[in-house]
Formats: C-alpha cells, sequence, structure tokens
C-alpha cells in the first residue's frame, strides 16, 4: 500500500469506528464543588458491584486514565467536579478488561469475506457453497475459504475430484479448521505446478493417492504450495485493512482490552502501526512475528522483519515477539508431535506415527538463545507433548546460556503435556498459552479423539494440571481456528469442561478450574505475560481504567450461563471505545 492510499484508508477506517464504537454521552454531576486535596476524576462509575482484588467495590474514578479510587459510593464521588463524567451503573458488574494471548484477527476479519461455511459442513453443504461461489466469481479467479475437517467426509474421503465437479475452471483452495491442511481441486494443483513427482516441502505432506498423485488434501507446509501457488493474486492491502479494523471492533465488543497477533509480518506491522498513529488502534497489542529454519536462514537481510520491528513500536503495539511452529495438529492428519504414536497409526508409516516435528533441536536452541539474547519473547505452537517438550528444552537451554532475561516465553496449545514437563515448567519460568476455546461440541474433536485414542484424551489441554505446577498459565483462542473469539465461552468451559450451556459430554473433566482461576487466566497472569502486570489486569488504585461494564456478574450466576454476558462498555485508559446499544439495555 503506497503512502497515500494508506491515509485514504485510516481516514476511512477512523470514520468507521467512530460509528462502530459510539462513546457515551457525558453525565455531568450536579453544581458539586471539589473537596480540598481531592483530585478531580474525569470519569466515575458508581453505585455498581466492582471487582477488586480485596472484594466487592461500589464505585471507581479515573483520571488521565489512571485508576484514583476505588471504594464506597459516598468517598468516591468526593472527586467529582462539574467537568466529571459521570455514571451511574444501576447494579451493573465492572471487571478488569480481558486479555487473548493468542488470536489472528487478519485472519478473523478475511474469514467474513471468503467463500466460507459452518463448521462441521457434510461433502454437500461444501459443494453448495463452492457451487454458489463460482457463481459470482469470473471464469480463473480465484476461489479461497473454509473451514473443512476430515470426519465430516466420513468412509468418502477427500478427493480433488469433488471439488472439480463443481468448479473446473476456478482454482479452489479451502482451509480446514485448524488452518494447517489444505483442500484444493485440479485448477489450483495445476496452477501451483505440483504434480506426482512434485516432492514434499520439508515440513510439510502432499497426500497423495495409489498412483502417487495429489489427492487435493495437502498437510502444513504443503498447503502453502496451493494457497500461494504462485498465480493466486494477493490480498489488497486495502481488504487486508479493512479485515483487521472489523476484527478489533469485533473483539472490543467482547471486552478484549489486551491481545496478541500470533502470527505476523512487515505490512501487518504497517498496518497496527497506521492506526496507532490515527488514534483508531485501540487495544494493547502485542506482534509475534513468524520464524522458521527454512524461510529465515540467514539473519544478516536487510529487510528482515525481526530487526525492523522498532519502526513500528507504538504505545499501543509493539512487535517483540518470535512465533515458531514446532509441529501441527492432532487430527487426521497425524502432525503434532508426540511422544508415543498415534491411536490409529496402524495404518501409518515409520515417518509419521508420532507426528512430525518442524525444527530441529539443535536448530530450535541456538535460535531461542539468540532471541532471548536480543530480549525478545518467543511464543511456540505445540499441541503434542513432543513438541511441548522440544519446546521446553528450548526454553532451559535460553536460561542456561543468559540467565533469567525476564522474557517470559510460551509454548502455545498444549493440547497434550506430560507429567514430568509440568514439573521442570516453573523453574525455567515458562509459560504454558493454553487454548480453552475448543470446545464440543467443535466437530474438531471427534477427529482428535480418533487419533489419540480415549485414555490420552482425559488429559485433553490440561489447564488444571498446568498451573498446580506453578508455571504462568494464560488463555489463547486461536480464532479464528475457533469460530468465536467470545472470551465468555471460554471462561465458561474452562469451568465447565462442557458446552456452552453445559449439558453432554465433559472433555477433559479431571481439568476443570474455579471460576477465579479462570478469571485470573484472562486477567492477571495475561497482563504479567505481556509486560503490564504493574499497568492492567486489575482494578485498582494506581493501575491504568482498562475495565469492562458487564450486564451481569459472572460470579453470581450459574456458570452454564457465563457464556451470556454482555459487555454494556469497554473502557481503555479512561476512554469509552465500545458500548452497547441502548435498545439492549446500554447507556
Amino acid at each position: 500500500m503506497n503512502h497515500f492510499n494508506r491515509i485514504n484508508w485510516i481516514v476511512f477506517a477512523a470514520l468507521f469506528f467512530s460509528h462502530s464504537i459510539p462513546v457515551t454521552a457525558q453525565y455531568q454531576g450536579a453544581e458539586a464543588k471539589q473537596p480540598s486535596g481531592v483530585e478531580a476524576a474525569d470519569l466515575i462509575l458508581h453505585n455498581g458491584q466492582i471487582y477488586t482484588p480485596r472484594g466487592w467495590a461500589e464505585a471507581i474514578s479515573v483520571r488521565t486514565g489512571v485508576i484514583i479510587a476505588v471504594g464506597k459510593n459516598d468517598a468516591v464521588l468526593r472527586s467529582r467536579a462539574e467537568r466529571t463524567q459521570v455514571i451511574d451503573l444501576n447494579g451493573d458488574t465492572v471487571v478488569p478488561g480481558l486479555h487473548d494471548m493468542h488470536v489472528h484477527p487478519m485472519s478473523g476479519g478475511m474469514a467474513q469475506r471468503g467463500c466460507n461455511f459452518p463448521q462441521g459442513p457434510s461433502p454437500q453443504q461444501i459443494i453448495d457453497a463452492v457451487k454458489g461461489c463460482v457463481a459470482k466469481h469470473a471464469k480463473g479467479e480465484w476461489i479461497t475459504g473454509g473451514q473443512w475437517d476430515a470426519a465430516s467426509f466420513g468412509k468418502q474421503g477427500m478427493h480433488r475430484s469433488i471439488l472439480d465437479s463443481v468448479s473446473p475452471d476456478n482454482p479452489v483452495v479451502l482451509s480446514d479448521i485448524s488452518g494447517h491442511s489444505a483442500f484444493a481441486n485440479s485448477k489450483a494443483i495445476q496452477m501451483a505446478g505440483i504434480t506426482a513427482k512434485t516432492p514434499n516441502p520439508p515440513g510439510g505432506i502432499i497426500e497423495r493417492d495409489e498412483k502417487g498423485e495429489p489427492t487435493g488434501v495437502f498437510r502444513e507446509s504443503a498447503a502453502g504450495l496451493v494457497r500461494g501457488g504462485g498465480s493466486q493474486a494477493p490480498l489488497s492491502p486495502d481488504d487486508r485493512a479493512k479485515a483487521l479494523t472489523w476484527a478489533l471492533s469485533k473483539m472490543l465488543s467482547y471486552g478484549i482490552t489486551s491481545f496478541t497477533d500470533a502470527v505476523i509480518d512487515e505490512s501487518s506491522m504497517q498496518f497496527y502501526a497506521d492506526l496507532a498513529d490515527t488514534g483508531v488502534l485501540k487495544q494493547r497489542v502485542r506482534g509475534c512475528i513468524m520464524w522458521s529454519p527454512m524461510v529465515n536462514a540467514s539473519q544478516d537481510s536487510p529487510f528482515d522483519p525481526i530487526k525492523r520491528r522498532n519502526l513500528y513500536t507504538r504505545d499501543r503495539f509493539k512487535a517483540d515477539c518470535v512465533k515458531i511452529m514446532l509441529d501441527g495438529v492432532p487430527t487426521d492428519g497425524h502432525t503434532a508431535a508426540m511422544v508415543e504414536p498415534y491411536a490409529d497409526a496402524s495404518n501409518l508409516d515409520e515417518t509419521r506415527a508420532k507426528g512430525m516435528l518442524q525444527v530441529k533441536p539443535e536448530v530450535l536452541n541456538q535460535a531461542v538463545i539468540e532471541f532471548d539474547r536480543q530480549g525478545l519473547t518467543v511464543k511456540f505452537h505445540a499441541a503434542g507433548d513432543a513438541a511441548v517438550r522440544e519446546g521446553l528444552d528450548a526454553i532451559e537451554a535460553g536460561r542456561k546460556a543468559n540467565g533469567f532475561s525476564g522474557n517470559l516465553h510460551n509454548v502455545g496449545h498444549n493440547s497434550f503435556v506430560q507429567t514430568n514437563d509440568f514439573l521442570r515448567a516453573r523453574g525455567i519460568e515458562a509459560t504454558f498459552e493454553m487454548s480453552p476455546y475448543i470446545w464440543y461440541p467443535n466437530p474438531i474433536i471427534p477427529d482428535i479423539a480418533k487419533a489419540i485414542g480415549p485414555e490420552r484424551m482425559k488429559r485433553w489441554t490440561p489447564v488444571k494440571d498446568a498451573i498446580n505446577s506453578g508455571a504462568l498459565v494464560v488463555p489463547g483462542s486461536d480464532w479464528n481456528v475457533v469460530p468465536s473469539v467470545d472470551p465468555w465461552i471460554a471462561i465458561e468451559t474452562l469451568v465447565t469442561r462442557q458446552k456452552p450451556g453445559g449439558g453432554g459430554e465433559a472433555l477433559g473433566e479431571a481439568e476443570k478450574i474455579t471460576l477465579q482461576q479462570a478469571f485470573d487466566l484472562f486477567t492477571v497472569n495475561s497482563a504479567r505475560h505481556m509486560g503490564n502486570g504493574s499497568k492492567t489486569g486489575s482494578i485498582e488504585r494506581g493501575m491504568l481504567a482498562d475495565i469492562l461494564v458487564l450486564d451481569r456478574n459472572p460470579f453470581k450466576i450459574p456458570a452454564a450461563e457465563i457464556h451470556e454476558t454482555k459487555v454494556k462498555l469497554t473502557i481503555i485508559n479512561g476512554e469509552i471505545v465500545y458500548k452497547i446499544e441502548a435498545s439492549t439495555g446500554g447507556y
């Protein structure tokens, strides 16, 4: 995007936010004089239920974005002045802003624009969706979207001919639920130059039929061969910027005041910087720059985005994190790296019986040591227990080489973890970033259960074990791998381990945690991990006013109702950045 077009887009984004995130009208206090020695507040919320580390309070006051008082109504209202915005909560609940430590907002926004269908579709639903998209595209135009899962195809299996039947002339590439596999038709495979003679790329698998021909299913790095294909037109900068802005607004509506963008590139950094410069970016954002030994073999390039990160650093955005993929996913593709073979490994060759590690340990250790020395936090994708172990080994190598640097490196997902690895995590200051948004009846779960087996599924996403280890534990949605970025669903299901609303099978029931523990993951724990533990994550005097007003008190309702929680106001730095519509109970 050239500078002129980027400025045009920023003007549009500012207008978009001004309409989509209305600000509450000012509520002036009575002709109250400021008591001597009391600071005048910019904002007061009173007559509510304020969640604090010391119990429940009634009111809170804010000045220049900082909480200056928390307590009883009468005491807090003493800071009211003529210019103070005063909001009567009428009993509503106020809690700290929530954090999502693993999200893909650009992808979440772009998913609204592609050829998409609900998760868990039947083959016919996919065929119908693609047929409809073909009708809207000119011959030869690319059709992309998702999200399929292998279980939906059953015994029929997956083959490019399914897509060919409705799209012989348009290249089609559809991502699966996890984002780790792609399903392509013959036209896309042809345009990508892939044949039976094309070898598997490092860290990827081209699924083949009995004749050695590509079936149309591509795993891990192999998916990139058809997603780009050398012919697919790249997404326009305007499309990407609009997608990101939409996603930011969506997350504000759920009360997400801080988040980690788990995969960014230099263009993403430019978008965040531009939105920050114009005041559109409200959340506190950490970005993780993707690194792999296959792509980043040389660290001497003048265009290395890791070395250029500080060009884009702003008050609300920092790219001080590096993302490294250690394995894939424990589904039918068997790309997550496991210590023990998959339960259905009898039909797999030896090289895939335990999945696949993406980075050699010696290469990984040296990379982490160097990133740690540079002051960068490393985030690993590690779904299988063998990948988790490799990530912890790399963190330990960094600690031995550099001492404790203060960088809280984190192992992400942790679908399966060996007990011995929990025991050593705290000693090396490793953080477990869990993925509590993958709940029943998410269609990916039966696929994972079939591949892994019932015994290991008893400790699926072992959040309780991670907390009990004494290590720092934080949550990450991985949206848009999951269908919603709503943190209230995750908070509920961490407590119930059931589908939203309760009922049905409990998934990994032994890993239930308390509501207090779940709330800590999304607030104080995550604030600490982002380096903001002294600024955000709790409501108390001296902290920044990143707070939410809710339509109910999640601590005083049945756990199975928490997912119904609605955010009425989202406030960051004392600024109201989201307000629910008045027709649904807004102020």
